[in-house]
């Protein structure tokens, strides 16, 4: 666990690999997809090393499985179309809440601390499935991959957070699973903790430059005091 953090006054916190376990929505909704394009269906791992970087990336790396990458170009759009309708039908149906992530949510806001989530998926999806799990409650901004013209690991979409709380970078943390939030927390002078269980893109998050490994969100709350 990483040593305590002081002079925290708000946490951002990613959405997929973090609070919640969203690749079986993504297994669902990929694999309909790529029944569609006449593609065999692949396993869940496959799925998960790509989740992250936002739903072009996903696809691209899905179907580039099978094309080269002048065909991968030519059938994104029509792919993406494809994902985007059964995601839709799906999202939320089959995601489960990491543990201790309510009570970790909970215990931040006793400590004061205000809350984004900031995440890489369109936020025509993520505010629904916040509100669908019950945590939209918690989260006074939600930022999609699409919110800007720039997605994480950029530290563009924190520095608005932070211009939002009217918060220095050094008074906000960055909560997630993978090395998009901690770089992205490095760029913007933002504290970083990573929590095991999400994706990394199939990477051990002993390899992340964050401030900390903590267990849990509610383990992040037990080292964070304003």
């Amino acid at each position: 666990m990483s040593a305590s953090l002081s002079g925290i006054r708000a946490a951002i916190i990613d959405l997929d690999g973090t609070l919640l376990h969203t690749a079986p929505d993504f297994h669902i909704a990929i694999n309909r997809m790529r029944n569609e394009l006449d593609l065999a269906p692949v396993g869940i791992e496959t799925i998960e090393r790509f989740v992250g970087k936002g739903t072009e990336h996903l696809v691209r790396q899905i179907i580039g499985l099978d094309y080269d990458q002048p065909t991968v170009q030519e059938r994104l759009t029509p792919a993406l179309d494809s994902y985007h309708r059964h995601y839709h039908a799906i999202n939320g149906d089959h995601v489960t809440l990491y543990p201790q992530v309510k009570e970790g949510l909970e215990a931040l806001r006793a400590k004061g601390l205000r809350l984004a989530c900031v995440t890489n998926k369109p936020v025509g999806f993520a505010v629904p499935l916040l509100e669908k799990t019950g945590l939209a409650f918690w989260f006074e901004l939600v930022y999609g991959g699409d919110s800007f013209a720039r997605k994480k690991p950029d530290p563009y979409p924190l520095l608005q957070v932070c211009k939002a709380f009217g918060l220095e970078p050094h008074q906000v943390v960055a909560i997630g699973d993978s090395t998009n939030d901690a770089e992205a927390a490095r760029a913007a002078g933002c504290r970083s903790l990573t929590v095991p269980y999400g994706y990394n893109h199939g990477q051990p998050v002993q390899e992340i430059d964050s401030d900390g490994i903590v267990s849990t969100l509610l383990d992040a709350a037990h080292i964070i005091s304003g």
